[in-house]
Parts: structure tokens; sequence; C-alpha cells
């Protein structure tokens, strides 16, 4: 008897607690780039509204500075998230043959954003990549050898980590940025953007360990960071590693028995695309810090695929 009127103690607590809270989050504004057509940013926008934020998907493009004062000036938000920026399609090959579009958007759009919020006093989220390093001498694979937010980036095989690395040293020079190093974020749907998705429609896939960013686990810690303050820059993944065959293993034990694929080398890979791939780890450890129930990707990515296969037996697939 005891033990039911303490549990519904608790959840009286619980449930004051979520009204009051819910209650404070209602004056709360969000404003978010990339939350209207951006899959990392819809994501958001979701997430922000069942928390009971207030948010605005952003209609000003990045490109526009005066279009992004005139928005901001008219939202009035606490908080800039931009999800928004240029990664190609089908995937970063494109940014080769497009590099001034590039540059416009994953350079000078998102400093016109960050200035801009700046000059307002405003903090801004900014998802960024993990793709900016490389295994090497130093960082061999499957030692425990992983890359910091103090390493200097070391990769600039593509046109697109280019950029990246680029914007991220100016990035650093502002002190209202919170930049999240996102690498291959996965998801439990199968988005055309999902990192799995991607993997099971290629022909050949290489294998190597990688550190990835499961979006369940994360999206949710994003906004806590943005909501604490957090500034600088972090590796934004799960901890550990994994790799591709693992991850086709997986898919085609809880989704796809039928499903088969190959495996060739990083070299022959490199010969049929426009620009290299970055494979590295990231360490984790600042963001354990904050978080240290994070769980690691070797945990978590069978969740992923559990609720993924739930998602595809209720489409009758």
């Amino acid at each position: 008897m005891k033990t039911l009127i303490k549990l519904a103690f608790l959840l009286c607590l619980f449930l004051s607690f979520g009204s009051s809270h819910a209650k404070e989050n209602s004056d709360t504004v969000f404003l978010v780039w990339g939350g209207k057509s951006g899959w990392i940013g819809q994501k958001l926008v979701v997430l922000l509204k069942e928390q009971g934020y207030k948010v605005h998907a952003a209609e000003s493009r990045l490109e526009n500075r005066t279009d992004i004062e005139n928005e901001i000036a008219k939202v009035q938000p606490d908080y800039i998230i931009n999800a928004a920026g240029v990664t190609g399609t089908p995937n970063v090959d494109w940014c080769e043959d497009h590099q001034q579009q590039t540059i416009r958007t994953n350079i000078i759009g998102t400093l016109n954003l960050v200035d801009v919020a700046y000059l307002h006093d405003l903090p801004v989220t900014n998802f960024g990549t993990g793709c900016i390093y490389e295994y090497d001498q130093d960082h061999p694979m499957y030692s425990n050898a992983k890359y910091t937010e103090e390493d200097e980036p070391n990769f600039t095989g593509s046109f697109y980590s280019k950029t990246k690395v680029w914007l991220e040293k100016l990035l650093n020079s502002y002190t209202n940025v919170l930049n999240l190093r996102l690498r291959m974020p996965i998801s439990s749907d199968l988005h055309p953007k999902n990192f799995i998705t991607k993997i099971t429609k290629y022909q050949k896939v290489i294998d190597i360990p990688n550190s990835m960013s499961i979006l369940d686990d994360l999206l949710p810690i994003s906004i806590e960071m943005t909501l604490r303050g957090l500034r600088g820059n972090y590796n934004f993944v799960n901890p550990g590693v994994i790799s591709h065959n693992q991850i086709l293993d997986l898919y085609k034990k809880y989704v796809d028995q039928s499903f088969a694929y190959e495996n060739f080398t990083i070299e022959e890979q490199d010969r049929i695309l426009k620009s290299r791939r970055s494979n590295n780890q990231l360490d984790t450890e600042k963001l354990e810090k904050e978080f240290p129930e994070l769980p690691g990707i070797q945990n978590s990515i069978h969740n992923v695929f559990e609720k993924m296969a739930l998602t595809e037996k209720k489409n009758g697939k």
C-alpha cells in the first residue's frame, strides 16, 4: 500500500512538474533553419513542438542576409538552430561540380546567419560535420586513438569537407555558436538521407569502422545543449564505432532477410567517386561529460533496427 501511495505521489509530482515546465516552454521561441524541408530540421521542429516550445521554420535563405535580418526581427527568437546546408544529391560528389553554390550556402550563408545572430546577441546551434578527419599513422583504424575537438582537421579529400573545415575555423571566432559535428546520421526511419538507407542502395560497400550519429539519441540532446547555453565544437556522435558490414548485417536480420551486399576496397571505391570519403573515430569524452547516459553505437543501433522493423511491419512490407 505504501508503495502505491509513493508511486501516486511521484506521478503527481511528475505531472505537476511537466505542466509547469510546459508553461515555461510555451514562452520560449526557436527559429529553425532547415525546418521547412530539411530532414534533420523537420525532426527538430517536431521535437520542439512536442516539448511545448514555440517553433518557427525559417522562411529566409541563408544566402540572403537582409531576409535573415528581417525574419529575426519579426520572429524575435530566443534560440536559433541551423540545420540547413548543402550536402549534395545524391551525395557529396555534387559539391565537386557546384563549388560556388556550395560555398555560397555552407560558408557565406552560415556566416550570414551566425553574424546577424551575434549582432542581436542570440545563440546559434549549428549542425556541422565530423567528416573533417581521416585515419592516419597517429590515429590508425581499430586503435584507441580518437580525434578530439581540439585536433586540427586533416581531411580535405572532398570539396564538401573543405568548406566545412573553412567554416569551422571561422565559427571559432564567434562566441555565440554551439557547433555539433554530426557523422553519417542514422535514424529509425528509412529517409533517403539516412545512412542506412544510403548504403542499402549501393551495389558495393567498404567495411570500415566509423563514428556515427544516431539521431534518435542525439537530437533531443541537441535541444538540451542549446538550452544549457553550451558553446564551441562538440563531436556529436554516439560513443564507439560501427562498420558498414555490421549495419548491413543488422538490416538483413531485422528488416529484409533476403538482402545481400558485396564489399570492395577503399581504392576501388575512390576510382568510381569524384571525391574521397572521410573515415574516422571521434572522441566523445566532452559530450559524455554533459550526457553520461548517452548510449554507445553498438547498443543503440539495435534499438534503431527494432523500431525500423516495426514500422516496416506496420506498412506491410
